[in-house]
């Protein structure tokens, strides 16, 4: 099924492109008769929206919810990730200041596409769902490398802010605070 919304989207963006650009000055300066090539230019561009909103009616008529798991990307890391002031056995010795990172991602136009379909039939905007997934991984091993920069043992507070950027582009932030640990004697 991805594959097919994949063409779909495809046809839709170059036959988009190329009524637009090329087919509306050729219309303009031209004889009123659609020639050839502007005509395949429609029908991919309609073929393209066809193919998109039958393989997204296919998948929500099977009932298959595409939990693709994001592969992790996670970067293996002795830096622990604490969402709270302290840790839970430890003591932190030192505060080694702010870490973050961010990043902004967007989707393209194909898959911008499916997802507007998926406004209309219902259902987990997934093409979103899998842009914030990578974004978190991205910004997240951004503020890990920043903290093994600093000689973190651990950073706390670790909060996620995210903001629209434009269109279907979105930032995301990660952000805490870099701390040195050493075992706690109670």
């Amino acid at each position: 099924m991805k594959f097919f919304r994949l063409i779909g989207s495809l046809a839709f963006v170059i036959g988009l492109f190329t009524a637009i650009f090329v087919g509306g000055l050729w219309h303009i300066y031209h004889e009123p008769t659609l020639p050839l090539w502007l005509k395949i230019a429609i029908y991919c561009l309609l073929g393209g929206i066809l193919l998109v909103l039958l393989t997204v009616a296919l998948e929500q008529k099977k009932g298959k919810a595409q939990q693709e798991e994001l592969a992790s990307g996670e970067t293996q890391t002795a830096i622990l990730l604490q969402n709270s002031a302290e840790v839970p056995g430890s003591k932190i010795t030192k505060n080694l200041g702010l870490v973050k990172g961010h990043t902004i991602f967007a989707i393209w136009i194909g898959r911008d596409l499916s997802a507007i379909v998926r406004l209309v039939l219902g259902g987990e905007l997934i093409e979103y769902t899998e842009m914030m997934g990578k974004a978190r991984i991205v910004a997240t091993n951004r503020m890990i490398a920043q903290a093994e920069e600093l000689g973190a043992d651990a950073i706390i507070n670790v909060r996620f802010m995210t903001t629209s950027v434009i269109g279907s582009a979105a930032e995301l932030l990660a952000y805490g605070t870099a701390v040195k640990l050493s075992k706690s004697t109670k």
